[in-house]
């Protein structure tokens, strides 16, 4: 079975043979990746973005974080330069992205609907145009939408098998706003999103981190196949599999703030399993992956070398049987 088979039967809980996975060299990823250049979601160290944000670097991370937001009154919304999504330039990667990806799952990269929006208005002028400025929010939620929409029918055409992007909802305890609002105002979007990429034949993929309970049924509800958490710790690896668990596939590394940081080799070991237990199944859900800013978030080597081979270990135990 190849890579591409085994990621696609693993999402939708058809016995994959083995555990998926998404590892450095030397031990392994299913996955490909393929994306716009430039991409208009593109998050750079430092200097401007294409929309006008002005970016910084904070510290060792490969990250950045926006100093000054590209549109600071919503009087100068249509002077606001929107990356135009159609120029050919964008999409030269997608020749012979298939043939590059070999037997891999070849993942697409879209926009951020929440990210880019606080992105280009900053983060508490987003929050407060939710309440003083709907109708504004809602116009420039709609052109990322739309954005997304037309980067699925490039995908499509050129045979992509998922559509992935990322919006970091939750703070450590808590989402960032009420859950009804974010009902209210971002899961129509990403139910439109998700029901095309569908339609076009991909899996779905979304990248959140932080406290996200309060809005994965929703997500669920919307048409999301995987949700990809680098953390779980602080949301209980148990209470995500019992109330999540065999609905939607985890693709996850051992927690990257707590285990992977602090833990010893053991303490490290012991996690995989926990994390196979209760977010996976025999017929699927679970795909185990590395976290890829090591540097940035503290991983040692030994760390990632004890995390990668135990969870190769579990999937010859699971399914050698």
């Amino acid at each position: 079975m190849s890579g591409r088979e085994v990621v696609i039967r693993t999402v939708k809980f058809q016995r994959p043979g083995r555990l998926a996975r998404d590892f450095p060299t030397p031990y392994g990823s299913d996955f490909a990746g393929v994306g716009m250049s430039p991409s208009p979601d593109a998050r750079p160290r430092s200097g401007k973005d294409e929309w006008g944000a002005m970016w910084r670097n904070i510290g060792v991370s490969n990250l950045g974080e926006v100093a000054e937001p590209a549109l600071k009154e919503w009087a100068d919304f249509d002077r606001l330069p929107i990356p135009d999504i159609t120029e050919a330039r964008r999409w030269t990667h997608l020749e012979g992205a298939r043939e590059r990806a070999g037997d891999r799952f070849l993942m697409g990269s879209g926009i951020s609907l929440y990210e880019r929006a606080h992105f280009i208005r900053g983060l508490e002028n987003l929050w407060a145009d939710i309440y003083e400025h709907p109708d504004e929010l809602r116009r420039l939620l709609d052109i990322l939408v739309e954005m997304n929409l037309y980067a699925i029918q490039r995908y499509a055409k050129a045979d992509v098998d998922g559509f992935m992007f990322c919006d970091d909802w939750g703070l450590q305890e808590r989402l960032m706003i009420s859950p009804d609002k974010w009902r209210e105002f971002w899961k129509p979007c990403y139910a439109r999103v998700y029901a095309a990429a569908r339609e076009a034949g991909m899996l779905t993929f979304l990248h959140s981190c932080g406290y996200i309970v309060d809005i994965l049924d929703d997500l669920i509800e919307a048409g999301l196949d995987v949700i990809q958490m680098d953390q779980q710790e602080n949301m209980g690896l148990e209470n995500l599999g019992e109330r999540f668990g065999g609905r939607i596939t985890f693709y996850c590394p051992v927690d990257i703030q707590k285990t992977m940081v602090y833990g010893s080799l053991d303490d490290i070991r012991a996690y995989c399993r926990r994390m196979v237990r209760a977010l996976g199944r025999p017929e699927g859900g679970f795909i185990p992956k590395w976290y890829g800013d090591p540097k940035g978030a503290g991983h040692t080597q030994e760390a990632i070398d004890a995390m990668c081979t135990e969870f190769l270990r579990i999937s010859d135990e699971m399914y050698s049987r």
